[in-house]
């Protein structure tokens, strides 16, 4: 076991370099920050899984990194042409937005403030992000449309983001 004060100090000690790697492993920054994000975020739901007898701390986080990755470029290719093909762009982001998101990964407290937001937000972040499940597969468990999870989990996000004092959206 690996125990949160410690995931914080992988945070302060990796996340750059950590970011960096997805970047040139992506291309893409928004990618990039969402994927160290997602490795942080399941390394502190994980945190009870660490075996310290398998392997360094730092080597555990970029193995999550790496699967985060992989599951990110299995998808990734549907899922983009499946919003290409419903005109749904993503916004590029700014190097400020860039720069805001370094700050908000170093604010492990996010799952904590969790447990704030509206029911519906909750279930569609965590869904999405913690538990890394496809927005269709979650729109047809919460029995609504795909754009209604995707808005949900963009609102989650955003009110995250207002509750750590982040970006204003």
């Amino acid at each position: 076991m690996i125990s949160r004060s410690e995931i914080e100090e992988l945070y302060r000690l990796h996340s750059r370099r950590l970011a960096g790697y997805l970047m040139r492993a992506t291309g893409d920054a928004e990618v990039a920050a969402d994927l160290t994000a997602e490795t942080f975020a399941a390394a502190l739901l994980a945190r009870k899984r660490y075996r310290r007898e398998l392997g360094a701390p730092a080597t555990w986080l970029y193995g999550i990194a790496t699967h985060k990755l992989g599951d990110w470029r299995r998808r990734g290719y549907a899922e983009d042409r499946a919003r290409r093909r419903l005109g749904m762009e993503r916004p590029p982001l700014s190097q400020e937005d860039v720069a805001e998101f370094a700050r908000l990964a170093d604010e492990v407290r996010v799952v904590d403030i969790l447990d704030e937001l509206p029911t519906e937000q909750r279930t569609a972040v965590r869904a999405r992000l913690l538990d890394d499940r496809a927005y269709a597969e979650i729109a047809l468990a919460e029995g609504v449309s795909e754009a209604a999870i995707r808005q949900r989990v963009s609102r989650g996000v955003a009110n995250l983001r207002q509750r750590i004092g982040g970006i204003d959206d």
